[in-house]
């Protein structure tokens, strides 16, 4: 500058984003991967995302594939969308989900998405008001966290229990709620616990939820994806109990997460989330917010329609073998648990005992050199709220699964105590 002075800027960064997006999974994957060891000729073991879709045994259905071509062929979908979405896609959707529910959802109670990540920012959106605060469990998924975290929603933990299979400890639930109190959100089946709610724990919460006049935001994402003892009870079956609000998108059951297409909808029989203006709120937020893709929103009938039971039993049956193979393996790890054989969703949660390994301090270091030495990617438990726990993927190739768990139990041989693991 002229005469040495220091030119000032009037404009910078938000910092409050960039902590926010440290604390995401994709923040926790991208600092894992660069600590890869890029001299090791051995492929990279990824157990530490939720998309399977790059393996060969996880593509999709045909018919999903046949549906977009249609849809974009059709050039029917080359103009904007409703803001709410096309009518032809949230009228299947009601359908696809009102199979489960003892009433019928209509079209009005279904917004489109991009995505389910989206559907969470607009009910965290829409929820946020000075002071209010929503109620997360631990472990949990932490885009809700730095969600909050943009829209300055306060966050309080309860905690998953998993001696339990991973239920909600409701009487923390009710010990945390005070009047600031907007919602509580839950997962099911479980991200990362790969656990399954049974019909009368879903009732406890939303009578729980009615207790304290919150609503209940259920994530099943997953829906669906179960193989245990325990079938899917969708959370909306209790909407006449406490209003819910579900979250869902064809991501992981048609094992497209790259299409990005979600819905966000009102289970609500008592009309409580239109009386409140919860229904005016949604509507207005995704007014200042994209829309999914129009050609993919116009090929939901079709794939929601027309999808073989087949190949959801082979996706299920792929990854019920992976969670055999893997809860089988981790018992012959000394330093690592696994308290609860998953039975749904893609994941499973398994213990740290760092009594037993040297040089590792906690489950963050233990990823970072598990990353450098052996080239696999674990996500550390305090990306979900649990420190000095794991977070598995099951959703891959048996022998890729394998392969990661052979070298997860050299690595902890080479770390171990006096080297007695």
């Amino acid at each position: 500058m002229e005469n040495g002075t220091k030119q000032i800027w009037g404009f910078r960064g938000n910092e409050e984003l960039k902590i926010a997006s440290e604390i995401t999974v994709r923040g926790f994957l991208n600092l894992l991967m660069f600590h890869v060891n890029k001299d090791d000729d051995r492929p990279t073991v990824p157990l530490g995302h939720g998309d399977p879709s790059a393996f060969p045994s996880f593509r999709t259905t045909g018919i999903a594939e046949d549906a977009i071509v249609d849809a974009l062929r059709t050039a029917n979908y080359n103009c904007y969308a409703p803001t709410v979405g096309v009518l032809p896609a949230r009228r299947s959707i009601a359908d696809y989900l009102s199979r489960d529910l003892p009433y019928k959802l209509s079209p009005d109670d279904v917004y489109l998405t991009i995505g389910c990540t989206q559907a969470i920012e607009v009910i965290l959106t829409v929820l946020a008001r000075p002071g209010a605060n929503i109620l997360l469990p631990r472990p949990g998924f932490s885009y809700y966290e730095a969600r909050a975290a943009c829209s300055r929603l306060e966050v309080r933990h309860f905690d998953l229990l998993p001696e339990k299979g991973w239920e909600v400890n409701l009487e923390a639930v009710e010990a945390l709620a005070d009047q600031n109190t907007v919602a509580m959100v839950i997962i099911n089946p479980g991200n990362p616990c790969g656990n399954v709610y049974s019909h009368q724990h879903l009732e406890k919460i939303a009578e729980t939820a009615r207790k304290l006049g919150i609503l209940v935001i259920t994530d099943e994402v997953y829906n669906h994806l179960t193989f245990g003892s325990n079938p899917f009870v969708p959370m909306g079956t209790f909407g006449s109990i406490a209003p819910v609000i579900t979250l869902g998108s064809i991501s992981k059951r048609w094992i497209v997460p790259g299409w990005r297409c979600g819905w966000l909808v009102t289970n609500d029989p008592n009309g409580i989330l239109r009386k409140t203006g919860i229904v005016d709120s949604i509507k207005g937020c995704l007014d200042v917010s994209s829309d999914p893709a129009t050609f993919i929103q116009g090929a939901i009938p079709q794939i929601l329609e027309n999808t073989k039971e087949d190949f959801f039993s082979k996706i299920i049956f792929i990854i019920r073998e992976a969670a055999n193979l893997c809860y089988e393996r981790i018992k012959e790890i000394p330093c690592i648990t696994c308290p609860y054989k998953p039975e749904g969703s893609m994941f499973t949660m398994v213990k740290l005992n760092l009594c037993l390994l040297e040089d590792i301090g906690d489950d963050m270091e233990f990823c970072l050199k598990l990353a450098k030495e052996e080239s696999v990617i674990v996500l550390p438990g305090i990306a979900m709220g649990m420190k000095n726990w794991l977070r598995i993927t099951i959703a891959i190739e048996l022998s890729t699964l394998g392969d990661g768990l052979a070298r997860i139990k050299a690595f902890c041989q080479r770390h171990a105590k006096n080297n007695k693991i």
